[in-house]
């Protein structure tokens, strides 16, 4: 019996392999669960690692099997026998980049959202963490691209018939990149602005932006185009290229503290004092205002009117727009309530024309 069993196994490559694979997958179960335990131990106390692994749950349970499968067939004799077990290694070899480019993606989602817990934006005072949140996210879509790309290439490589086409993918994903077609351009210059915002950060998430006369936040930076959420809960999405090529407005660079201005056209009959005494009281009352500045000045006339204007400042933009219509519509009450005759009017002389 036993020699009929090993004439068996001498005489059948199928045999051999097969028990090849399958010792191999059982070793690779076991070398997974080990190993996931062991770093699961050792990553106690290490939120980010913690984070790594949930993340890399699911493809680290196809890369294990997989490498050890392509170890087994490149190391048996059996392999070069069979036409089929080359052919079946070649695949593998292509899972196996795929899977491993799933897990570099995985892993930079996991440090993403890492970086999102550890930096809550919805937090007064949160300009750091909008810097951090802002470089994580857009260096996180940009790798995640890359290294899309980059696995892609390695995959089309691996196929002596398309070989060609992963040598020039893998090219403009690297340093020739100055020398890619048109198609690879709209891409490639949407990833090279993100590493300039991410590096030198004009715009952040939850900036306050002025984009083609919108107001709005910034809501979401992904690796190729921005989300702006406009006041009125529109969205607008602009490409990340156009922040590096256009000039605009970032009410949050530095700070988000605002003065607003509100302006008055009012006869020259007005006395100034009491509009100014109307002005600070109405800013002392006002929630919105911080303290800092609150001035009324005329700073232009005409033939007909005084233009009189209001600075008043807040911490923000949203409490400023509170309170310039809180202080606009106080000054009208108190000019319509106290000094009427001071309104804009028109003066017109008649005259008799016989006389």
């Amino acid at each position: 019996m036993t020699e009929n069993l090993l004439e068996i196994w001498n005489s059948q490559p199928w045999i051999r392999l097969g028990v090849t694979v399958i010792v191999a997958l059982l070793v690779a179960i076991v070398v997974h669960r080990l190993a996931r335990a062991l770093l699961w131990r050792v990553s106690d106390g290490h939120p980010m690692a913690r984070e790594m692994l949930r993340q890399a749950r699911s493809p680290m349970g196809w890369l294990v099997p997989l490498l050890v499968l392509v170890v087994a067939l490149r190391t048996r004799p059996e392999a070069d026998e069979l036409h089929i077990a080359a052919s079946a290694e070649q695949i593998l070899v292509i899972a196996l980049i795929a899977v491993a480019t799933w897990l570099g993606v995985r892993c930079i989602n996991a440090v993403e959202f890492f970086f999102c817990q550890r930096f809550p934006v919805d937090t007064e005072n949160n300009l750091r963490a909008r810097r951090v949140l802002t470089q994580a996210r857009v260096l996180g879509r940009t790798g995640s691209v890359l290294l899309i790309l980059i696995g892609l290439a390695a995959c089309l490589m691996m196929i002596p018939g398309v070989r060609q086409i992963g040598t020039s993918l893998l090219a403009s994903a690297g340093l020739a990149g100055l020398a890619v077609g048109l198609a690879a351009k709209p891409v490639l210059s949407n990833l090279i602005a993100g590493l300039q915002i991410a590096i030198t950060q004009p715009i952040r998430l939850d900036d306050v932006v002025i984009i083609e006369g919108e107001w709005g936040r910034i809501e979401e930076i992904t690796g190729t185009y921005v989300v702006v959420r406009i006041w009125d809960e529109r969205r607008l999405v602009v490409p990340l290229n156009w922040f590096i090529e256009n000039p605009f407005q970032n009410w949050t660079r530095t700070s988000s503290q605002l003065i607003g201005t509100v302006y008055l056209w009012l006869d020259y009959r007005v006395p100034l004092e009491p509009l100014r005494e109307e002005v600070k009281r109405l800013c002392k009352e006002a929630p919105q205002w911080d303290g800092r500045v609150c001035v009324l000045q005329v700073t232009d006339t005409t033939d007909r009117t005084l233009q009189v204007r209001i600075l008043a400042s807040s911490a923000d933009s949203g409490s400023n727009f509170d309170l310039r219509c809180h202080v606009r519509e106080g000054m009208i009450a108190f000019v319509q309530q106290h000094y009427p005759d001071s309104l804009p009017r028109v003066r017109a002389e008649v005259r008799d024309p016989v006389g």
